[in-house]
């Protein structure tokens, strides 16, 4: 290459926890950022906040599931800021529920968020990254990946994610481009929270009892996911690709 490749990610979920915390990384690090998620308000208030800072960034709604509009997000992202050359696919639901009293609708948002809507994103920037023969795509997976009770579908969608990962590994490479995925987990963000309270637990109580659990004995906050995402997609780590990371304060199997 004859010219250094553009700096604009694009981060999915961004409106709040952990998306929120990866795209105010990226933008610290130099990266322009579109900010994507379904709550417009969220990732308008977020790409001003950035943009206030010194930053570049743009945030459009949209639902990561209905190719059409992931399109025209990629397209917006590419005309504002530039070519994207990282992307986060982080947006992600939750729809629990014990497998016997599952509905089709609450598998089917949940395999849709996930693994379609990495699937359509990644699509339609990878055109952008090969172009440019570099980049970096980063997809979040979860330790309810090996098995979690009540989130069949959660679970499913999150393994899915590391095959995903390691085939974009495989066939993406030859265009100077990495993926990889990041499994977090016990974080403290409103999906956390939400839990909490379906169980019927203070927050507090449960974050301190899920630290128990743990070996460095606290719970993750949204920066520790943000950091290794920084790191992922920097140049060191460019030999890096199609490995699965957990974050987990402690190892996984």
């Amino acid at each position: 290459m004859t010219q250094s490749p553009s700096r604009v990610a694009i981060v999915t979920g961004a409106g709040r926890g952990i998306g929120a915390a990866v795209a105010a990384r990226l933008s610290a690090d130099g990266f322009a950022v579109g900010l994507l998620d379904l709550d417009a308000d969220a990732v308008k208030q977020g790409a001003e906040t950035l943009t206030a800072g010194g930053g570049r960034a743009v945030g459009v709604s949209l639902d990561v599931s209905d190719a059409e509009q992931v399109e025209r997000a990629v397209a917006r992202v590419a005309d504002e800021l530039g070519p994207p050359t990282v992307l986060i696919n982080n947006a992600g639901i939750t729809r629990d529920n014990l497998l016997f009293k599952m509905t089709d609708q609450d598998w089917d948002s949940v395999i849709g968020v996930h693994l379609r809507g990495s699937f359509l994103m990644t699509r339609a920037v990878q055109k952008h990254m090969t172009e440019q023969g570099w980049g970096r795509i980063v997809n979040l997976s979860s330790t309810s990946a090996l098995g979690n009770r009540g989130q069949v579908n959660y679970s499913a969608a999150k393994a899915g994610l590391q095959g995903f990962t390691k085939t974009l590994a495989i066939e993406l490479g030859k265009f100077g481009v990495t993926a990889n995925a990041i499994a977090p987990g016990f974080i403290a963000t409103d999906m956390t929270a939400a839990t909490a309270e379906r169980v019927g637990m203070d927050f507090e109580d449960f974050k301190k009892a899920a630290a128990e659990q743990i070996p460095v004995r606290r719970v993750g906050e949204p920066a520790d996911i943000a950091n290794l995402a920084a790191f992922l997609v920097s140049e060191g780590a460019g030999f890096i690709s199609g490995q699965v990371i957990y974050v987990a304060g402690g190892p996984k199997d």
